[in-house]
């Protein structure tokens, strides 16, 4: 995972993204996840093998789109492995370190903190919504976008992602991810004329293109 785009994103990561789908609180996680809490106690005390640490990985990601919905007893699990990392970015960068599901979710959240970022930028709502102007719906993005565009449109979009993950409908959620970074990449242009902050954005959704064709790519457990 390249540096850049981790370094653009916030803190949070794993937050609530209520009322842009259906209602968060009616979906549950698929029968049979969970987390191992003696993988948790390993890996916080520093005993766990490489192949117990990369199933604690995958049971991390696997829980991640769930992350608004699980009771009481995991989030704080969940919360022990992330404070020992250091903090939701530190766990990213520690799921990206194991090929299949965990590389995929690490980069797929890289992205989501990315649209949630922009999602309130002025330059690039203007942007979108003059894209939309010409082409209501991007390629790959029918379906996913509301008519009007707003602040709240590209943190649909990064819901709608973390939705597909939950669904396990990997394939869909990498193909929205990168029909997203394709349509960001042709609007940078001219959100840079009115924000010359954002004269990285085209660097920055192709790095994140690459992320997530590259994870996809990998064999996935």
């Amino acid at each position: 995972m390249r540096e850049k785009p981790l370094s653009k994103i916030g803190d949070e990561l794993v937050r609530l993204r209520h009322g842009l789908s259906r209602t968060s609180e009616d979906r549950t996680p698929p029968a049979g996840f969970g987390i191992d809490r003696s993988l948790v106690s390993g890996f916080v005390e520093g005993e766990l093998s490489q192949q117990d640490e990369a199933e604690l990985a995958r049971q991390m990601a696997g829980l991640m789109p769930f992350h608004w919905s699980q009771p009481n007893s995991y989030a704080s699990i969940m919360s022990q492995v992330t404070d020992h990392l250091g903090g939701q970015r530190d766990l990213v960068t520690w799921l990206d370190g194991f090929p299949g599901l965990p590389r995929l979710v690490a980069r797929l959240y890289v992205l989501m903190g990315l649209l949630d970022q922009y999602s309130e930028n002025a330059a690039v709502v203007t942007a979108l919504r003059e894209l939309r102007e010409r082409t209501p719906y991007p390629a790959g993005l029918k379906g996913y976008l509301v008519p009007e565009t707003d602040d709240d449109t590209l943190a649909g979009i990064a819901f709608r992602i973390e939705e597909l993950l939950g669904d396990k409908e990997k394939g869909r959620a990498v193909d929205l991810a990168l029909a997203t970074t394709e349509c960001l990449r042709q609007i940078a242009p001219r959100a840079a004329e009115m924000d010359p902050e954002l004269g990285d954005l085209a660097e920055l959704m192709d790095h994140s293109r690459q992320d997530v064709q590259d994870a996809a790519a990998e064999p996935r457990t």
